[in-house]
């Protein structure tokens, strides 16, 4: 089965870029990629820019909205992402807890659709 494991954060709570806690934290994504990708379930994953570069495209009555920032008005924004092939949610939660952004923010695992 595959996972979306999408990362959501205050983007307040993310260390200062350059810093050694900045550091820290992208070389735990680096050695949890590794290990993903050691244990044959990495798929795919990114890092996003800040939320405030969102653009959002909605459709009403015809009429294209467009407006800057993301999609939902929170607190929380998806800061990243990794797609992951799995045997069960247990495994895939098991993996969710590895990423370092669920000790400040959260973890959404969705299982992906498959189509035939």
């Amino acid at each position: 089965m595959k996972y979306l494991l999408i990362f959501a954060a205050d983007e307040a709570a993310f260390a200062e870029p350059g810093s050694a806690a900045a550091e820290e934290e992208m070389q735990r994504f680096v050695t949890l990629t590794e290990e993903l990708e050691a244990a044959g379930a990495l798929l795919g994953g990114e890092e996003l820019k800040s939320v405030t570069t969102a653009t959002t495209v909605r459709i009403r009555a015809g009429e294209t909205l467009i407006t800057d920032g993301p999609f939902a008005d929170t607190k929380e924004a998806i800061g990243g992402y990794f797609v992951i092939e799995v045997e069960t949610l247990d495994e895939a939660i098991a993996w969710a807890r590895k990423v370092p952004v669920a000790e400040y923010g959260a973890i959404e695992i969705r299982p992906v659709q498959e189509w035939e």
